[in-house]
């Protein structure tokens, strides 16, 4: 099996597009004209498809597309225990552009039984075979964190949890059971997506933040132990990577900066496998940071867009390799889009056929840098 090989030399975030098939379903489902039955047949269906299409381009990773979801983060953080869905007053504001308004709220004591995703993962993984290992992509324990102080949502979450530290071991607790009943149905491909840490890379962000050297450092501190501690007596058979996003919404993105002012405390000290980091065009700075990566670690390198359909030229990309291999070493390295193509229902700006023609590339180029 290839479990133990992943993050993959060519691979990719996650989510795809939805197919209009889809899209139309779970409209009737929100309308009423279709019931809950009828709805899953038509995403089983068109995730069955998926991820065939998935194994026909080569690649050794299998996912649902993130296809009965919303959002790629709030359908996971509804699945919890002591988590009710709101609307806010406003989405969140990307650049040029408003998300739609759904978000959380703390309704009880969290916790991660019984969780709806177990029978999403069960589903890919009965396409597993000798060349792929299904992953589960699922938000990082920080992002639910972050979420629940968002807008208004602080006043409420400390309403239940007026000790921050109970929130904290509640939130790794949670995810420690979800990691658990995962594993237990077969799981052994993990992603965390994590945008808390795109957001402590945006100096604008902290421009307007009273001290915000001492709170950039403590708020990472504090994402970093959170994330940590869900970790905790992971199965040594189980791989763990993290995806940091800088906002991936109808082709707009919500922060910028490089990873300079996170670089250590993050690609030292949190105890996955692999990091998937953007560098898809110079909102992401350059690959120093990279220096800081922990020698064991691998590094997936976005350089390939899912924003836009136009077609990156190879050999930029491949001059752009061998430049990050100045800083972790080149037999670590890997290659994917910088983001999944839908992190939303609503997806990116191109097509299908654009969306395959750059996984196609992402392989070609791998295939042709490590031979693989």
């Amino acid at each position: 099996m290839y479990k133990e090989n992943a993050p993959f030399k060519y691979d990719f975030v996650g989510s795809f597009l939805r197919p209009e098939t889809l899209k139309k379903a779970r409209i009737d489902h929100a309308e009423g004209k279709i019931n809950d039955e009828e709805l899953r047949k038509v995403e089983d269906h068109e995730i069955s498809k998926l991820i065939l299409k998935q194994k026909e381009l080569g690649y050794h990773v299998i996912t649902d597309g993130e296809f009965r979801r919303s959002y790629w983060h709030l359908d996971f953080m509804w699945g919890l225990n002591g988590i009710k869905h709101i609307e806010l007053d406003h989405g969140y504001f990307f650049h040029g552009e408003e998300t739609t308004r759904g978000s959380i709220a703390v309704s009880g004591n969290i916790d991660g039984r019984h969780h709806p995703f177990i029978e999403h993962f069960k589903f890919v993984k009965q396409f597993e075979d000798e060349n792929t290992v299904a992953r589960q992509t699922i938000p990082a324990p920080a992002q639910l964190y972050a979420e629940l102080f968002r807008g208004d949502n602080g006043d409420n979450t400390i309403k239940y949890y007026p000790d921050d530290e109970c929130l904290i071991q509640d939130i790794a607790a949670a995810y420690r059971t979800v990691i658990a009943d995962l594993y237990a149905a077969g799981c052994r491909n993990i992603q965390f997506d994590d945008c808390t840490w795109g957001l402590l890379c945006d100096d604008r962000y902290w421009q307007n933040v009273s001290n915000a050297a001492a709170e950039r450092e403590k708020t990472a501190e504090k994402y970093l132990r959170l994330n940590n501690l869900a970790l905790e007596n992971k199965p040594s058979d189980l791989v763990i990577n993290t995806h940091v996003c800088r906002g991936n919404y109808h082709s707009t993105w919500a922060s910028m900066g490089g990873y300079e002012p996170i670089a250590k405390v993050l690609f030292e000290n949190e105890k996955v496998d692999g990091f998937y980091l953007e560098f898809d065009d110079e909102r992401s700075g350059g690959f120093e940071p990279l220096r800081f990566v922990a020698k064991d670690k691998k590094v997936v390198l976005g350089l390939i867009t899912s924003k836009s359909p136009k077609l990156e030229n190879p050999k930029d990309i491949v001059a752009r390799i061998h430049e990050a291999a100045k800083f972790v070493p080149f037999e670590h390295l890997c290659l994917s889009p910088q983001c999944g193509f839908a992190s939303c229902e609503i997806g990116n700006k191109l097509t299908e056929e654009e969306q395959w023609k750059k996984l196609i590339l992402v392989k070609q180029i791998a295939e042709n840098v490590w031979g693989e």
